[in-house]
């Protein structure tokens, strides 16, 4: 063994894991979203999210990828810790098909990398680079193989590797060999590549190679387990019941590979092909490991729980809770369940107003992130509720659905708005804390008054929408509000002006001031705006009849 051989042996790797992300990278471009969305929708039914995790895996080659999405998405509410078991499960499988791929003895990789060089570097349109980018990167990858399978010719004579390959023999060795490959290279479909290389130069035997590629299962976890870090307690068990189910499908496979001549059996399917034999042998390993683990997937849950102690704070889901798009066939219930989803969000946004105006005077203790994970769950109900909208309006609706629906639209801009705003006051808040700013007891007492009657306009516009009240009294209540804190704004705004003559205000202070009061009076505005939506839908529905 030379310093060339080492250098040819990198020179291949490189290319192969720049070839896998390279692919991986294009295919995610072209197909990202839809894959985000397959995992959203998901049922309870964990053959459906075997599949799904197969699917995504198959296109993205790396398991690891699947899986840190996974553990990202229960992190984030749009995944619950079931729906993640067999989505992880089924990323095991998906992982297959690379090794599947390299075993078959066709010299596509130069003919695929010049494809997708030529796509590149030809192609205009946006899709046709991306289909280069994709070509490439597969030509890269088995280019990357083959230098690697030639590198590792001439190790066969090497008594050094030798000996090693011998101590890896050993079940425990060759298993802890292969999880700390793949843990070091973060790509079980590389470790496995260099597994299918060194069987390919004649320097690996099946039965040695058996226990490195158990093990490589178990390194594939490492990713998904980084990734967890910082993440709540349903994430980091996401992450738990990977490792958990490749350790436990490798204790499983020493056994049977001890106890049955289960080399043998491989032999018989792949014939006399080492790189078929060892993609079989991963594709057997993985598939029989989920189909006996799968009916044991509650109690998987239950041993993370173990692994993993405590309980996460209440997160709001990031998803449509009352809706989904099967409703669009039965379009009065659709209409009913989408306002079920915007008196939702409107609670969010009432609870986000609250925790803003606690946190400007007082914001000692208090948890950010849970303002901000409501903000980002409204902002992504404004767009899902919008869209569905849009799309419920062009069905067949009675007049009273019809304007309730054109209402909404409204209603959920408002809202937006009023959460942005109170996004706005965080911020001032945040200032304050920062600068270790105060206001005179006059504009701190000037500031409660006014959020008084803004936080009761904000009740009382909200309650109002939901109980799709039109007794003109009620509604009148806020608009008589909402000229009380105009009026009390514009006093307030002189109040400060005659502050900042009399020296009794710093600038920085100033500006936060306004920009309080600015921010509260837009609330305000919404508010009435929120009351008026339900007035303007009655006096509609009165028009018509």
């Amino acid at each position: 063994m030379n310093g060339m051989t080492v250098l040819s042996l990198l020179g291949g790797l490189g290319l192969f894991l720049f070839g896998i992300k390279t692919m991986g990278e294009g295919l995610e471009l072209a197909a990202g979203n839809k894959m985000k969305r397959l995992l959203e929708i998901l049922t309870r039914n964990k053959l459906l999210a075997v599949l799904v995790g197969a699917l995504i895996t198959g296109v993205i080659q790396s398991s690891s990828a699947t899986t840190v999405m996974v553990v990202g998405f229960v992190n984030a509410g749009l995944l619950q810790l079931s729906q993640a078991v067999g989505v992880i499960m089924g990323a095991n499988i998906g992982t297959t098909v690379t090794s599947l791929m390299l075993s078959v003895k066709l010299n596509f990789g130069v003919l695929f990398t010049a494809v997708g060089a030529i796509c590149q570097l030809a192609g205009n349109r946006s899709s046709f680079k991306l289909m280069g980018q994709i070509t490439m990167g597969l030509g890269m990858l088995f280019v990357g193989m083959d230098t690697m399978t030639s590198a590792m010719e001439p190790m066969q004579s090497w008594q050094g590797f030798s000996d090693m390959i011998l101590f890896a023999s050993n079940p425990f060795v060759g298993v802890l060999v292969g999880a700390l490959i793949t843990a070091l290279l973060q790509s079980s479909s590389a470790s496995v590549g260099i597994l299918q290389a060194l069987a390919a130069s004649g320097a690996i035997s099946l039965q040695a190679s058996m226990f490195i590629l158990f093990g490589q299962n178990i390194g594939t976890c490492v990713t998904a387990l980084l990734a967890s870090v910082g993440a709540n307690h349903t994430a980091r068990r996401a992450a738990i019941v990977h490792l958990l189910f490749n350790v436990i499908g490798t204790a499983i496979f020493i056994v049977i590979a001890l106890l049955l001549p289960f080399a043998e059996w491989v032999q018989a399917l792949a014939g006399d092909n080492l790189r078929l034999q060892i993609a079989f042998a991963h594709i057997i390993f993985n598939i029989v490991t989920t189909t006996l683990l799968l009916p044991l997937a509650g109690l998987l849950e239950k041993l993370a729980c173990l692994v993993v102690r405590g309980e996460d704070k209440f997160v709001e889901p990031m998803r449509l809770q009352y809706f989904d798009n099967r409703l669009f066939s039965t379009p009065p219930v659709a209409v009913h369940q989408l306002f079920r989803e915007v008196k939702r969000m409107a609670e969010i946004v009432c609870n986000n107003y609250r925790f803003a105006i606690q946190y400007f005077f007082a914001p000692k203790g208090m948890d950010e992130s849970e303002f901000n994970n409501r903000e980002e769950v409204i902002d992504y109900l404004n767009a899902e509720i919008t869209q569905n909208l849009i799309e419920v309006k062009g069905l067949s609706l009675g007049s009273s659905d019809i304007h309730l629906v054109g209402s909404l639209f409204h209603v959920v801009n408002d809202l937006e708005r009023m959460g942005d705003h109170a996004t706005n006051i965080m911020e001032i808040g945040a200032a304050r804390k920062k600068e270790k700013s105060k206001f005179s007891a006059k504009a701190e007492h000037e500031i409660e008054n006014l959020t008084q009657l803004v936080t009761s306009m904000v009740e009382k516009s909200i309650h109002i929408v939901d109980q799709q009240i039109t007794d003109v009294d009620i509604i009148g209540e806020v608009f008589e509000l909402e000229s009380q804190v105009d009026t009390l704004c514009e006093e307030l705004a002189d109040h400060h002006v005659d502050r900042v003559k009399n020296k009794k205000c710093t600038p920085k202070n100033g500006m936060l001031y306004l920009d309080m009061l600015n921010n509260l009076e837009r609330i305000a505005d919404h508010a009435d705006n929120l009351a008026s939506s339900v007035e303007s839908h009655d006096d509609a529905s009165r028009l018509l009849w």
